[in-house]
């Protein structure tokens, strides 16, 4: 009798392994970038044969990346309008969405050079000349700020110093470089810096900062993706995510 080769038996061997493995793609706001990296490992030791690949990015461009047919499972946004809209294109699966926490805008300054900021009506000073902010567009803190300013009819006359940014991590990095002279990022995004950065203010709009995730419609592997969104809603999950300044849904 033939004996098998060594390398069909390690393919016969592989197979197995491969048929049961599961990739997920979770692609979430950029605001949840060091959170989700953690939560992406704990949920892939505890359930072996299921890896996540993380994407993040500002809330609408990853609206986008799906609509273009982007291979996506998991979607969560920083925002509930962005989830509407891929709701209304039903790129989600409605019935699996839920919000499962909230954050707070924050205004920032550097912390070493700054201008010594007080509050939102020292920005119309001339001592600030730039203002980092997000793309109202594509960039959920971006319409937070817009709501917050415009409340404080501050928006149109602060417009010329605006430094348009693609994502609230990128406002952070200008900020925390010096780049410009205040910004507008989340709470955890501000704690993220360290002493990179220093909190002016926390201005309250009427929208609250609420995060929505939902299972995309046409995940491959809808099953793993609802667990994954279960995991993130679990005490466990939500014990890191506080740690990283997140709050309640």
């Amino acid at each position: 009798m033939r004996l098998p080769s060594i390398a069909s038996l390690v393919l016969a061997l592989a197979l197995p392994l491969s048929a049961w493995s599961q990739q997920i793609t979770v692609s979430a706001a950029a605001s949840l970038t060091d959170a989700f990296k953690e939560l992406a490992a704990k949920f892939e030791a505890a359930r072996p044969g299921v890896s996540v690949r993380t994407n993040f990015a500002a809330s609408g461009v990853l609206l986008q990346q799906m609509s273009q047919g982007a291979p996506v499972d998991v979607f969560a946004s920083a925002d509930q309008a962005t989830m509407d809209r891929a709701d209304a294109q039903k790129l989600i699966d409605a019935a699996t969405r839920r919000n499962f926490v909230t954050n707070s805008l924050v205004l920032i300054e550097p912390a070493q050079g700054g201008v010594g900021l007080k509050g939102l009506d020292d920005l119309g000073g001339a001592a600030v000349k730039r203002i980092a902010v997000g793309k109202t567009a594509t960039v959920p803190v971006g319409r937070y700020t817009q709501e917050v300013l415009t409340a404080a009819q501050l928006w149109t006359a602060l417009e010329p110093k605006f430094v348009q940014a693609d994502s609230v991590r990128q406002v952070l990095d200008y900020v925390g470089r010096g780049e410009v002279d205040a910004g507008f990022v989340y709470r955890t995004d501000a704690a993220i810096a360290g002493d990179k950065v220093r909190i002016v203010a926390s201005p309250q709009g009427a929208t609250p900062v609420s995060y929505p995730i939902a299972v995309v419609a046409d995940s491959r592997n809808k099953a793993a993706a609802a667990d994954f969104i279960a995991f993130v809603g679990s005490d466990a999950a939500q014990q890191v995510l506080a740690r990283y300044g997140f709050g309640k849904p």
